[in-house]
């Protein structure tokens, strides 16, 4: 079996964010890049454990970015990929990106295809389906248990007020949530020989740009907090009703 996990690269969440260019990009000055968590914590670590228990398995790495992803490629590989192909595009359009990792994924035939269920940055949700359109294939969302045996993968994901199990054949497109695996940090091992593991440069395919950013925008300050004090409870109310709204 061959699993392709799709890794991005995101801001770290502590890191502050500006943007440059009339607000049309990120300010890349001083923001640490780390792997996207949900492609990292849950896709790439349960592609991992599947791997453990099926030495057989190729597990490959997929990115589409620009050379400045290589580091947290390397980190990826450090934790148990086999081999990543970086698709030397910078472009942010989910329906590009979507279209790169289809084209990768087509031409590695592929048996389970796992991303992360959103980046943190831009919190789109998009790729796993559009990859699964473009290849034909069916995809399950917000999967946070999945096991495989033999050409059939098990998969429990969240819906309103429970859990859902599904049944699908491979090759099969899913993305992954909290639940499907635990953290990992790489051993000196694994750092090692990441260094030396193939990663692959690639040019990306012909394909469409269907959006583009227009301006990006800070949410507004948080205001001051008020303190009342404990003998004025109906001023308390009033703000919770005049200013807050809340009641």
């Amino acid at each position: 079996m061959k699993i392709l996990v799709c890794i991005s690269k995101t801001p770290d969440t502590t890191a502050k964010i500006a943007f440059a260019d009339n607000n049309t990009k990120f300010a890349a000055d001083g923001v640490q890049w780390i792997i996207n968590p949900y492609d990292e914590w849950y896709a790439l670590v349960r592609a991992i454990e599947l791997k453990e228990a099926d030495a057989s398995i190729a597990l490959h790495l997929v990115n589409v970015g620009g050379a400045d992803s290589e580091p947290i490629i390397r980190k990826a590989l450090a934790l148990g990929g086999d081999e990543a192909i970086r698709v030397n595009s910078e472009n942010a359009d989910s329906y590009n990106i979507a279209a790169q990792i289809a084209a990768v994924a087509k031409d590695g035939g592929y048996d389970l295809i796992l991303t992360g269920k959103e980046t943190i940055d831009y919190n789109g949700s998009s790729i796993g389906g559009m990859v699964a359109e473009f290849l034909d294939m069916p995809y399950i969302s917000n999967a946070s248990k999945l096991d495989v045996q033999g050409t059939e993968a098990t998969v429990v994901r969240e819906i309103e007020g429970g859990e859902e199990t599904d049944k699908v054949q491979l090759p099969v497109v899913i993305s992954c949530q909290k639940g499907m695996a635990e953290q990992r940090i790489p051993n000196m091992r694994g750092i090692m020989g990441a260094r030396t593991k193939p990663l692959k440069v690639i040019e990306p395919a012909a394909t469409e740009t269907l959006t583009s950013v227009v301006s990006y925008d800070l949410p507004p300050a948080k205001a001051g907090v008020k303190l009342v004090p404990a003998d004025n409870p109906e001023e308390l109310v009033r703000l919770l009703h005049e200013e807050a709204k809340v009641i």
